[in-house]
């Protein structure tokens, strides 16, 4: 079976989406919504026979996803008026800026039978993946600190470098944890003149006194997507900028303070495209992994 996407917002991330439903088998985009002429001339030379519009309300019930990449402060309503009329909705991370917000949308898709899907890309990827294996196995021991370093991406002017950035951070925090920090606190900067806040360093406490420590920034001449997992008997280092090694396992000796360095084979293919697979089987499935994360995430992030 072939499902129908329709596509509102082709700026910045919209086109990455459209992609990734395009490339695959089992989606077809319909349509795609957009207030720009420019970016709707643009989807019309990227993809084939589609139909495009300036008003989200021409989409027609013979789509079965609605796939929302537009600005932040818009999200919630978009995504209410779609799962009040039955639609499935995929939204660009984060979901909402309010966790009473969340809540509405979660009601309102259990009473209408229709899913929410939100684009936490890093949970759908093969190095996350990996380390969420290693965690579940116990074979580097107990893991002791995460650090996170997430710098260089568009200024935003409708969410600060928090709502931008470290939803990453904390949507693979508890994709792997499958817990909630018991004590937050960050540091908020304007490093230069934005609208927004652009900097932040965020700590983490955990109920087992595992620290996290996580930097961000849209100000950065280098983009970096780093983060290391500090194990008893191991450091993970994961790279998501490098193209194939993008885990690097040191393996502590027990008797001096030499490593062993191992390469993992991983998954490779593109987060977005995996998240797409996701979306296909799970239309046939009852569970879904983002009914228990969009509040937790949502949570955490209303608290730093």
């Amino acid at each position: 079976m072939i499902y129908n996407v329709a596509l509102i917002g082709y700026g910045y991330w919209g086109p990455k989406l459209g992609r990734n439903f395009y490339n695959s088998s089992k989606f077809r985009i319909k349509k795609i919504v957009d207030l720009s002429n420019n970016n709707l001339l643009k989807a019309k030379k990227d993809f084939s026979n589609i139909s495009t519009s300036k008003n989200y309300k021409n989409i027609g019930k013979d789509c079965d996803l609605v796939v929302i990449a537009t600005t932040t402060q818009s999200h919630f309503n978009l995504a209410l008026y779609f799962l009040k009329r039955g639609f499935n909705v995929l939204v660009e991370k984060p979901l909402c800026l309010k966790l009473s917000q969340v809540k509405i949308l979660e009601k309102i898709s259990k009473k209408n039978k229709c899913k929410i899907f939100v684009d936490y890309p890093f949970i759908f990827s093969g190095s996350i993946k990996f380390i969420k294996k290693i965690i579940e196995s116990d074979k580097y021991g107990k893991l002791i600190r995460v650090e996170s370093y997430r710098e260089q991406a568009p200024i935003r002017k409708d969410v600060n470098v928090i709502w931008d950035l470290a939803v990453h951070d904390i949507s693979i925090l508890y994709y792997l944890l499958k817990q909630k920090p018991k004590k937050v606190s960050s540091t908020k900067l304007k490093m230069k003149k934005n609208k927004m806040q652009d900097s932040a360093q965020i700590h983490l406490t955990y109920p087992n006194q595992m620290e996290v420590f996580i930097k961000t920034s849209w100000i950065s001449p280098e983009k970096i997507r780093l983060m290391k997992f500090k194990f008893e008997k191991a450091e993970i280092i994961c790279d998501e900028n490098e193209p194939i090694y993008k885990i690097k396992q040191f393996i502590k000796s027990k008797n001096s303070n030499k490593y062993k360095l191992l390469i993992p084979e991983l998954d490779l293919n593109e987060p977005l495209s995996n998240l797409v697979k996701y979306i296909y089987k799970n239309f046939k499935n009852k569970k879904n992994i983002f009914d228990n994360l969009n509040k937790k995430i949502t949570q955490t992030l209303e608290k730093i």
